[in-house]
């Protein structure tokens, strides 16, 4: 997905325009940060006395730029260049990466747990609890002998498990990311194999209900799984060329750049300003588990940490910034700051509480 540039509009972010037609994931340093500007409610709680002088000097004086909202997989592809199919297709590279083997298309089908609320159900991802690998062989042992065919998972990893088809089925998904935390009614899969997938999803559900691992999860005052979420589908992708060095401690995101044979490294403990001079794509993703359920205390003590680890580096490397500049992206709230140079000497521009700068 390409997003264009334009000047600011009132709101203070800038907008897509005619002028400038560059990809939002093109340019020369990329610091994907989801979550970063949460919804008004989490900064209402989160915020009130946090002072954190490195990103409020950033946001003072960088200019805020509008970004795909996509999600954090969708960055990572369009960052590194792996070209959309109907979905992002994550599915085919993990799964090889986590060991699967087959032509065809591949779609993810990861274990969730689905939140029953008063007026809405809610997705929790399967990263909030643990699953052993030995669990997720007797879920979907279940699984295949009640359904066979029509819906026969393939655990490669204890929360990672895929279908795989050999013709591409009509259907278009939201990734686990974006889905997570929130009413799933609008985010079910779409397309004309949508509906049939839907149904069988409702009658897994009844199925997982009583199976033995959920009771013993229960019991022990562990989340069930109680559905499975589909995303992410595709065929193998064509590997692109010139992908940039990534620095990340997600599995998905070192699997796609080891897929487009780019360097990938975990994350250091802090920001080096070596790294804000080459072409790099740097995931800080500490936001993400409180952001997505909305928990503001530990948002808040997550930012404390990015405060020190990537922003108070970064900040003291804004002199030395090459003409491209740095660009801090929340690719799940689509905003983001853009940060040249020449930022460094703005000091006219003042801070402002957290609550105003990333609203």
């Amino acid at each position: 997905m390409s997003f264009e540039y334009a000047t600011a509009d009132g709101s203070g972010w800038q907008r897509p325009g005619r002028d400038r037609r560059e990809s939002a994931y093109t340019l020369h340093m990329i610091i994907l940060v989801p979550h970063l500007f949460p919804s008004a409610r989490l900064l209402e709680a989160a915020t009130p006395g946090l002072v954190l002088p490195a990103l409020q000097t950033l946001l003072a004086r960088g200019t805020r730029i509008a970004c795909p909202d996509e999600g954090t997989e969708a960055a990572l592809c369009s960052a590194l260049g792996i070209a959309r199919q109907q979905d992002w297709p994550l599915a085919p590279v993990t799964a090889a990466a986590d060991g699967g083997s087959g032509a065809g298309y591949w779609l993810r089908a990861d274990p969730v747990h689905l939140r029953v609320m008063r007026d809405r159900i809610v997705l929790a991802d399967s990263r909030t609890f643990a699953l052993t690998q030995q669990e997720a062989a007797a879920l979907v042992e279940s699984i295949s002998q009640h359904f066979g065919d029509s819906l026969s998972p393939q655990p490669l990893h204890p929360t990672r498990w895929y279908l795989h088809f050999a013709q591409p089925p009509d259907l278009r998904t939201t990734p686990l990311s974006v889905a997570s935390g929130r009413d799933i009614q609008p985010l079910q899969p779409q397309g004309e194999d949508a509906r049939r997938l839907r149904s069988v999803l409702n009658e897994l559900q009844m199925l997982l209900f009583e199976h033995p691992v959920n009771q013993a999860r229960e019991a022990r005052g562990e989340l069930p799984v109680n559905s499975l979420w589909l995303w992410g589908g595709g065929s193998q992708p064509a590997v692109p060329g010139d992908a940039p060095t990534l620095y990340a401690n997600d599995a998905t995101a070192r699997a796609l750049a080891a897929f487009c044979g780019a360097g990938n490294f975990p994350l250091p403990p802090q920001l080096d300003a070596a790294m804000l001079k080459t072409k790099r794509l740097v995931l800080l993703d500490a936001l993400t588990p409180a952001g997505q359920c909305g928990d503001a205390y530990g948002w808040r003590e997550a930012l404390r940490a990015l405060e020190k680890n990537g922003f108070v580096p970064l900040r003291a490397a804004l002199r030395t910034l090459d003409s491209t500049g740095v660009q801090l992206l929340d690719p799940v709230n689509g905003r983001g700051l853009q940060l040249q140079r020449v930022d460094a000497w703005k000091i006219w521009r003042r801070p402002r509480p957290l609550i105003a700068m990333l609203a």
